[in-house]
């Protein structure tokens, strides 16, 4: 059974469920970078995603408009970035447990909302496929690569977007300064405030897209904590990525792959007790943090709260 994993037929499964899956970790994870670089730690992706989970799949299954449930997720996870901002910029929040207030209340909304609203589980026809032309037909790469549904593709395009904001543009070096040595950043007239609102709301709305990528993208239902913490693993992406967009689609590419060989093994009856299987992508990643978290250097303000004139 274990030979049927080196099926070309399974590998190309694997390769391309993996791309999909990393979907959610890239909108989370980049949108959390932006936040840690800015000085912030947000705790709360999780419960962010939950939120924008159910109202793109409650938007969508009542409206019939996907993009429609993609806009009001992005508007769910602004409102909740908007509170995180407001309690950790303004209010001084020690950031870690804020962070898990705002995921118990998410987790807790999101059931609540769940149970009044619809009551029982549904289904919604999520995105299509979009087989991109010329490039969907080259042999495996193709089937890999180029036929996905739009939010994967807006998620790989964001990683060059989000590099190049952070490296190569004024805002960028206003993020990063402000993540570094906010005092310096205020003395030279940059807004520390206005920057981590900023970062804060934009994590915000892509973890709602990440959590609408779930939902009405990958598997088209919506499920009471259906992001079984993945929120979490995302946040840890951002460590494993050194806080660099490029780093976070590596990790990204790499827990998905192995959540993907999990997947296909419980699939193909491979006898390995499914547990394990499960347990495969959380052992991996904290193999990885431990190995490169102390090689790396956090931003120098990450989790400082910052006050003019201390």
């Amino acid at each position: 059974m274990i030979s049927d994993l080196l099926s070309m037929t399974v590998l190309v499964g694997i390769l391309a469920s993996g791309i999909r899956l990393a979907t959610p970790y890239l909108y989370a994870a980049i949108g959390e970078t932006f936040g840690q670089r800015s000085g912030v730690l947000n705790l709360g992706v999780d419960g962010q995603m939950l939120m924008g989970a159910f109202t793109a799949f409650y938007v969508a299954i009542k409206t019939g408009n996907l993009w429609l449930g993609i806009l009001s997720a992005m508007v769910a996870g602004a409102l909740m970035g908007l509170a995180m901002a407001f309690v950790t910029v303004n209010l001084h929040a020690e950031q870690g447990i804020s962070g898990i207030g705002f995921y118990l209340f998410g987790l807790g909304l999101s059931d609540l909302l769940f149970q009044k609203l619809l009551g029982t589980v549904e289904t919604v026809k999520g995105f299509p496929k979009i087989q991109i032309p010329f490039l969907s037909d080259i042999p495996v790469v193709g089937e890999i690569f180029f036929r996905q549904n739009v939010l994967v593709y807006i998620a790989f395009a964001l990683v060059p977007v989000a590099w190049f904001i952070l490296n190569k543009t004024t805002l960028g070096l206003k993020i990063r300064a402000v993540g570094e040595n906010p005092e310096a950043a205020d003395s030279l007239g940059v807004s520390v405030a206005r920057i981590r609102y900023f970062t804060i709301i934009l994590g915000g709305t892509l973890s709602g897209v990440a959590g609408a990528s779930m939902s009405i993208a990958l598997v088209n239902v919506f499920q009471q904590n259906m992001t079984s913490g993945l929120g979490f693993i995302a946040v840890a992406l951002v460590y494993f990525g050194a806080w660099r967009p490029w780093g976070v689609l590596a990790g990204a590419l790499l827990f998905s792959l192995v959540n993907s060989l999990q997947l296909w093994i419980q699939v193909l009856g491979i006898p390995i007790p499914s547990d394990i299987a499960v347990m495969m992508p959380y052992i991996l990643t904290i193999l990885v943090l431990v190995a490169t978290v102390s090689r790396v250097r956090a931003p120098s303000a990450l989790t400082k709260p910052f006050e003019r004139g201390d």
